[in-house]
């Protein structure tokens, strides 16, 4: 059963003296703590010759009280010495919580930090991306340094290895878009027209938008998580001592591996959601799979697939960006890395989203809506 310290006020030669007994370690002076942040009376000295074992936190309450107390403490062991003159001379009269600023001042200040803060942002991304034209510039006044096994292997790890989750991702959404598209046309007796629906949807907008979204979560987060890395170990700081640009071989191929491969992505994208609406419509609505399939040929615009090839390109440049400058900024620990790459997807993901915005307007201005 665990023993509790506690203590009792005895008059000893004519002063209050408190005496103390029991462990006076963190797992039992928890009670004695409290009892003696509440005590209100007033003694001369503190007898530690009834106490067991002592730690630091047992020291420090012993201490702070008697420092309270303007009290003598007795009956100490050598250990006891020892933690509480150590506990002592690391004792600090600054104030547990800050000062504080009113309310509209710290609305100020945190305005002012972050807008300083997003000059910065913005100064430091028009230089990664001069850094780029320049490493482009320099690879097109020297071909031969470019980094061609870099890209081939980038467009894999974008491109390829993609293709499973994202079609996957793609099938399921055309499931979606056409049952729930049905569901609602059937009000007015017009099912067929889910074809036109799940067609134009998934070659205009969710095709590209949602490979776009998946690539950011899973190409985005892995540059920016690489290079922070590579940064954090100084391998990048390496390549540099011996002449290799970082921008050319590690940045580079993976803008380029994302801008080649989001058009192909998203075109996939877009096909298998197609099938994936020919599927649901042929199991729930009676519309044969080939029937589907032939009348997407008819009812879908070309302008349609021209918006996404158009859109893919863009998106892939900016979720690339995102993540490859987020890795790049990586300074201090660990803990940055992950704070970065986090930074990159929300980033990636918000930049797509607003970007698509204003592509549907654009496109719709020119007719295509």
């Amino acid at each position: 059963m665990r023993e509790w310290a506690d203590f009792t006020v005895e008059e000893r030669g004519g002063r209050a003296t408190l005496a103390l007994h029991g462990p006076l370690t963190i797992s039992s002076i928890g009670l004695l703590d409290r009892k003696l942040r509440e005590f209100d009376g007033s003694v001369q000295a503190v007898d530690l010759s009834a106490a067991g074992d002592i730690d630091t936190v047992g020291a420090w309450t012993v201490w702070r009280f008697a420092d309270q107390q303007k009290a003598r403490i007795t009956g100490t062991s050598g250990q006891a010495d020892t933690l509480i003159a150590a506990v002592s001379e690391a004792a600090s009269t600054a104030p547990i919580r800050p000062e504080r600023s009113a309310l509209p001042l710290r609305v100020l200040e945190d305005l002012g930090e972050k807008s300083i803060g997003a000059w910065d942002g913005t100064v430091r991304v028009i230089g990664f991306i001069g850094q780029i034209v320049r490493a482009a510039g320099s690879l097109l006044v020297h071909p031969r340094r470019f980094p061609l096994r870099a890209l081939v292997r980038q467009m894999e790890l974008v491109g390829v290895t993609a293709l499973p989750i994202v079609g996957l991702m793609s099938f399921l959404i055309g499931v979606v878009i056409a049952q729930q598209g049905a569901a609602q046309l059937r009000q007015f007796g017009a099912e067929i027209y889910t074809i036109n629906l799940t067609g134009r949807l998934s070659f205009r907008e969710l095709g590209v938008l949602m490979t776009a979204i998946m690539v950011a979560g899973r190409s985005g987060s892995a540059f920016a998580a690489q290079l922070g890395t590579m940064k954090l170990t100084e391998e990048i700081d390496a390549m540099r001592t011996i002449g290799v640009s970082p921008m050319e071989v590690l940045v580079l191929p993976r803008i380029m591996a994302a801008v080649i491969m989001m058009p192909l992505l998203g075109f996939f994208a877009a096909a298998i959601a197609v099938v994936g609406g020919a599927v649901i419509a042929d199991l729930t609505l009676g519309i044969p799979f080939l029937t589907f399939l032939l009348r997407i040929q008819e009812v879908v615009p070309l302008h349609d697939l021209w918006v996404g090839l158009i859109k893919a390109p863009v998106f892939g440049l900016i979720l690339a960006l995102a993540g490859c400058y987020q890795g790049m900024q990586v300074e201090g620990n660990s803990e940055e890395v992950g704070l970065r790459t986090t930074k990159a997807v929300v980033q990636a993901i918000f930049s797509v989203i607003v970007l698509d915005a204003f592509f549907a307007v654009f496109f719709d201005q020119l007719g295509w809506g």
